[in-house]
């Protein structure tokens, strides 16, 4: 009998035990923790900007939230703030926003007070860097007008313009950089050094010629592949150097017309200079008769150049067949000129006529192409002949032609220093 009633005294007490055992988690809330996190929660509330008009309690583990806010942002963060509370089981959010003006421009004025007064607050010191920012550039402008500085680097004109913006610029980011610092905004370095970069590639696919254009002008600069007064054959355009810019490349053209070529252009076209070497050679072809004796023809050719004093004795000149044509054979002739002393078209104009004339009087056939021809007789004048042309001139003037030399001496004198430098290295 005894364990029988052993057994039912256990049970009850087993059951006490349990219940007095059990964890708080599954009790029911009792009014002494509903007063504790009602008491947190408003602790909460009142560090959060726009939540003091809210009121709250705490109901069998419910947080009942009421009264008014300026945004619905507010509101969100109301019911955040309190699902994250620990005990909390459900959040009945019955707040309101209030879209009133009169709670919208308050909020809105006291954040502008608050800020201008931050703002005056660093107006001194913003002041003492913003001294500092110019004086600094001020440093890097009084350097960059420092000539014996940056001769010492290049005779360039160029070039030394290049190295007075970088040393501008450098001192002005330098001044940027300090009055950041004691602005404690140096973080913002790094956010304006991309912003330019991306700036910079925009700009650098919209100016795409211009970029290119000034890059050429450096490297011509640099290598310097005419001088002024050159006579330069770029691109199939002709004429002679008077200035190298930052932009554009500058001719006189042999009819004295000013032609301005991109230097894009100059650097990526050929460019023959007839003045680098001032030996050059001229040529021209002439037809004698099939008939004729050639190796006496271009003997005599030859002679009448060498006879010449404006054509050079080395390289000797020259006379070969080029062409066997329908009506004669053609004769090549080649001369040089030392463009130092000779104009060189007007030499080749001069070999021109007395190679015709010497072939005239000694009765080599120059023949030009026959045609049959019906003619029928009518009543005419007999033609007169032409006059004699013996008491023209027999002596052509074959001295250099100055005039554009004279020009291009002008215009250099009275305009600012270029890209082309007569005393430094050339290519």
């Amino acid at each position: 009998m005894q364990p029988l009633a052993f057994k039912k005294t256990l049970g009850p007490v087993l059951a006490l035990l349990l219940l007095l055992f059990l964890p708080s988690s599954a009790q029911a809330p009792t009014a002494d923790v509903d007063t504790e996190l009602t008491s947190r929660l408003r602790i909460a509330f009142r560090q959060v900007d726009g939540l003091d008009q809210v009121s709250l309690e705490v109901r069998g583990g419910v947080a009942v939230l009421r009264g008014t806010v300026s945004s619905y942002e507010n509101k969100l963060q109301a019911q955040e703030l309190a699902q994250k509370v620990d005990g909390i089981l459900t959040v009945d959010n019955g707040i309101e926003v209030d879209t009133s003006v009169e709670n919208r421009l308050g909020p809105a004025f006291s954040r502008l007070y608050v800020e201008a007064m931050g703002w005056l607050n660093t107006l001194p010191l913003f002041l003492v860097a913003l001294t500092l920012f110019f004086l600094i550039a001020w440093i890097g402008s009084l350097i960059r007008r420092w000539d014996w500085l940056f001769t010492r680097f290049s005779d360039n004109l160029f070039i030394q313009d290049l190295m007075r913006q970088g040393a501008s610029l450098l001192f002005t980011l330098l001044g940027a950089l300090v009055a950041l610092e004691i602005l404690q905004a140096t973080a913002l370095v790094g956010a304006l050094l991309g912003a330019a970069g991306v700036a910079g590639l925009a700009f650098g696919f919209a100016f795409k010629d211009m970029a290119e254009n000034s890059l050429a002008s450096v490297l011509l600069g640099l290598r310097q592949p005419f001088e002024p007064n050159d006579l330069v054959s770029i691109d199939g355009q002709e004429g002679r150097v008077v200035r190298l810019t930052s932009r554009a490349t500058i001719l006189l053209t042999l009819d004295g017309n000013h032609l301005r070529l991109p230097n894009s252009d100059v650097f990526k076209a050929a460019i023959l200079n007839y003045t680098r070497n001032p030996e050059r050679r001229f040529s021209f072809k002439v037809g004698v008769g099939v008939e004729e004796p050639l190796a006496q023809a271009q003997a005599l050719a030859v002679k009448v150049l060498t006879e010449m004093a404006s054509v050079m004795d080395k390289p000797k000149p020259q006379c070969r067949v080029e062409e066997l044509a329908d009506f004669s054979v053609v004769l090549g002739v080649y001369g040089w000129v030392d463009q130092t002393h000779f104009d060189f078209l007007k030499v080749q104009s001069e070999a021109i006529r007395t190679v015709k004339e010497a072939f005239d009087e000694a009765g080599v056939s120059m023949p030009y192409p026959n045609y049959v021809i019906w003619q029928q007789k009518a009543d005419t004048e007999a033609t007169k002949p032409s006059p004699a042309l013996d008491h023209l001139v027999t002596e052509a003037d074959v001295s250099v032609d100055r005039h554009l030399d004279q020009l291009i001496d002008e215009e250099r004198a009275t305009a600012k220093p270029d890209l082309l430098d007569t005393d430094g290295t050339i290519e």
